[in-house]
């Protein structure tokens, strides 16, 4: 393998589900599975493709209860290419199945470079001979419509024909996830199938509910010979092109297949049928596309590449690709959110969560139109967001924990434990502190970009519903004179209540309260600098009294926050749980990442203990720096020094199972901000999350976004201490002797390719060639201004 390959060597049915994930292809707009061409989906294969946004509701029933879900739809499989072979005298063999083929050799290649998978296997034909196949894919960077798939035979010792069936597949469901078997999955509807000229197949079907026009065009050609035979035949579900073409012993036979794809939800289109068949009628041969698909990725990557040496910088490369294939600039024209699973699965039904949190950041610094987009997605709900406030009796905004197509909560009442088998409530809805996450996100794009117009309208009206909400939900008790924030659930996610309580939700999230105090200072600050005309306008849009902001300003300085045994408690009550024999359950179930099922499935509960599922209020050190975290709890009336942080980060290390990708991540993080010598072992673990599915599973169903897109920026925030405020870059470089050694490119402000290196305690900031003003750049020790054109060598103190 090169630093810019992943390789799989071997057929292994057990592992295609994980390979098919880590080989997808995308381009923001759609991604396609890398499932093998011939298999429609079973047990072991799992061609899915997935549009940006193209979701749909269905109603099921579950425990005898009528749910409704809505989900990122499995669309109509564009991939499927099935042949057989037969000697110049014999008899047509089986179509290939690579499930019952025994392969001379196998291998997947998936280039990041040119954003291409490249498979090549042989096998022996009993009614043949040895045939050797080469078929690489790719996904349009380029043109966000188009795909393509090669495949070139080669006959080693035989000369006779090949058999081809190239089909779009219409005939799908979503059953990636089988925990979700139980649910309605059948999403498409309407199908029609048709053929245009002498090579184009077509198929046309809507969503049953949400009636999404969706549209798939095929061209199949054979390159540089003419075919046998060549029929287009329309099935009930298929659209099959059936060609026969000969084969000479040495001599590569060519076919290759080109795919367009538009939705109804498409810009500068008649209808999405016409607009498939014209695109894919017009698009170039496959060389060409393969040409300037790769060179959009060549773009692509000079604008967000990461440089580490190693293993640890070819496992970056790797989601920094997974991340580009879901939030490309292609990404920035549409009305998506970010969807915790990418678009590589259906896990989570393909909602949007919090996870932008971990991924904004990095997308800030290099593409920050794709920011600003996902930001939009949020102030187009925000309507909705307003009315879920209202429905519980609140004022301002309440950003739902699941999100998909319009903006309501879309958390499912149920969810099914796999270890018991019983469908179990669901509370995680009270996670309101997702929008503290859109809050931050407002203001990290704002402080990254200068983007002051957006900062002084949409994300203004969010910040101040936000804090709206929070400052409503706040409740005073007159006992401590402190305001308390009841009935929520934390990014814990294990604790939805207390043991044997009626009410669900715990009280007084240290995280929760934190982040609301966040939001509701930051929004007065704002509320103060907007302009006089900017700031009369806005009260008066959603109707604000000015009598309000006392309020906001009480509250922001008196939440609570629970302390107990010197560390900050994860909530009210915290400490007085139970202690979990952590050693005992280690030895009896190996893996206690999900440790909430083994509890559940032995009649026991998780809201008994004092364990974790991630980081909670170690999430504060995730958020802010050491500086502003001390600020904040200053600003609360709280103590919050270094040896208070210490213990309170070990005290929740001993009592997390880790039982999601972003909880090593964020525990790597706050480790290696410390200078703890323990912070490479939960990088790593961020690192080999997907790669190594360490959470049993899971991948298979979607890579684990947010995770991934927090290891760049562990890198980038994380490692180097980047903060962008007061119009500067500032640095506060922490070691890590496993990642001693890195750079990377950003674009700030009217800047771009601004380049940081560090390597060997010398961290080199080059500011390339503008019209744009110097940079200041502030270390702890000393603050520099770089020109355009100039680099600056800083040594860095090596205690």
């Amino acid at each position: 393998m090169s630093e810019w390959t992943w390789e799989y060597e071997g057929y292994d049915p057990d592992a295609e589900r994980l390979r098919e994930s880590l080989c997808t292809l995308g381009n923001g707009y759609f991604a396609t599975r890398g499932a093998v061409p011939e298999c429609r989906a079973g047990l072991v294969h799992y061609p899915g493709t997935y549009a940006a946004g193209c979701y749909n509701r269905l109603e099921s029933t579950v425990a005898g209860r009528q749910v409704v879900n809505e989900d990122l739809v499995n669309l109509p499989n564009w991939l499927l290419l099935r042949f057989r072979c037969r000697s110049a005298h014999g008899s047509w063999g089986p179509w290939l199945s690579p499930d019952t083929c025994a392969f001379l050799d196998y291998r997947h290649a998936l280039d990041l470079r040119r954003g291409t998978l490249t498979r090549s296997f042989r096998y022996r034909d009993d009614e043949a001979g040895v045939l050797g196949v080469e078929q690489i894919r790719l996904v349009h960077m380029g043109d966000p419509h188009l795909g393509a798939l090669r495949t070139v035979f080669t006959a080693e010792d035989w000369s006779g024909e090949i058999e081809l069936e190239s089909s779009i597949d219409g005939d799908t469901i979503n059953s990636n996830v089988h925990r979700y078997r139980s649910l309605n999955r059948s999403h498409l509807t309407h199908v029609r199938t048709g053929t245009q000229g002498p090579d184009t197949v077509s198929l046309h079907c809507r969503t049953s509910t949400s009636d999404i026009g969706i549209a798939l065009a095929a061209r199949t050609a054979v390159t540089g010979r003419s075919p046998v035979s060549s029929g287009l035949h329309r099935g009930r579900y298929r659209a099959v092109h059936r060609l026969v073409i000969p084969i000479t012993a040495g001599t590569p036979a060519v076919v290759d297949k080109s795919v367009a794809l538009h939705t109804s939800h498409d810009t500068a289109i008649s209808n999405p049928l016409s607009a498939a068949v014209d695109r894919v009628t017009a698009a170039a041969d496959f060389p060409a596309l393969l040409a300037s698909h790769s060179a959009a990725w060549g773009r692509l990557w000079r604008r967000t590449d990461i440089q580490v040496p190693g293993q640890a910088g070819r496992v970056l490369r790797l989601h920094l690709f997974h991340v580009l294939q879901t939030l490309s600039p292609h990404t920035a024209d549409l009305d998506v959110g970010v969807p915790a699973r990418g678009l590589h699965g259906e896990a989570y039904r393909g909602h949007v969560f919090w996870d932008e949190l971990f991924i904004l950041p990095y997308l800030n610094l290099h593409l920050p139109e794709v920011s600003r987009a996902m930001l939009n997605y949020r102030h187009r709900r925000l309507p909705q967001a307003c009315r879920a406030a209202a429905g519980v009796g609140r004022a301002g905004a309440m950003y739902p924990w699941q999100s998909g197509s319009d903006g309501r909560e879309e958390t499912p009442q149920w969810h099914l434990n796999p270890r018991s088998g019983r469908w179990l409530p669901d509370h995680s809805r009270l996670q309101h502190h997702v929008g503290s996450a859109v809050a931050y996100n407002v203001w990290q794009y704002w402080e990254a970009t200068g983007d002051t117009e957006f900062l002084h309208t949409k994300g203004a009206e969010m910040l101040v519903q936000i804090a709206r909400f929070w400052a409503d939900i706040s409740v005073l008790d007159t006992g401590s004179g402190r305001y308390r924030i009841r009935g929520v659930v934390g990014p814990d996610e294990y604790h939805d209540g207390y043991p044997d309580a009626a009410r669900p939700g715990v009280d007084d999230n240290a995280y929760t309260n934190v982040t609301a105090a966040w939001v509701l200072t930051r929004t007065l600050d704002l509320l103060k600098r907007l302009p006089a005309w900017r700031r009369q306008e806005l009260l008066e849009r959603v109707e604000l009294d000015d009598d309000e902001l006392p309020r906001w300003e009480e509250v922001s300085r008196r939440l609570r926050v629970p302390y107990h045994q010197g560390v900050i408690s994860q909530f009210e009550g915290y400490g007085d749980l139970a202690e979990l024999d952590w050693d005992a359950y280690r030895a009896r179930y190996g893996d206690m990442r999900r440790l909430d099922r083994i509890l559940e499935a032995e009649g026991d509960m998780v809201n008994r203990y004092q364990a974790s599922k991630q980081a909670d209020v170690l999430m504060l050190g995730y958020l802010f720096s050491p500086a502003e975290l001390h600020g904040l709890f200053r600003r609360l009336g709280y103590l919050l020094d270094d040896e208070i942080w210490r213990r309170t980060v070990d005290y929740y290390l001993r009592r997390t199972s880790h039982g999601s990708t972003l909880s090593g991540l964020v525990h790597g993080w706050v480790l290696a901000r410390a200078r703890r010598a323990e912070a490479w072992r939960y990088c790593q673990e961020a690192l080999e999350g997907d790669i190594a599915d360490l959470q049993g599973g899971t991948t298979g169903e979607g890579i684990h976004l947010g995770a991934m897109a927090g290891t760049l920026d562990l890198v980038q925030r994380g490692l180097t201490g980047l903060e962008t405020r007061q119009d500067a870059l500032w640095l506060d470089p922490v070691p890590l002797p496993e990642l001693s050694e890195y750079g990377f490119s950003l674009r700030y402000r009217g800047h771009w390719g601004v380049s940081a290196r560090l390597r060997s305690g010398e961290l080199c900031i080059r500011v390339p060639d503008s019209e744009e003003s110097p940079i200041r750049v502030v270390l702890p020790d000393r603050a520099v201004t770089v020109a355009q054109g100039e680099t600056c060598a800083l040594v860095l103190p090596t205690n």
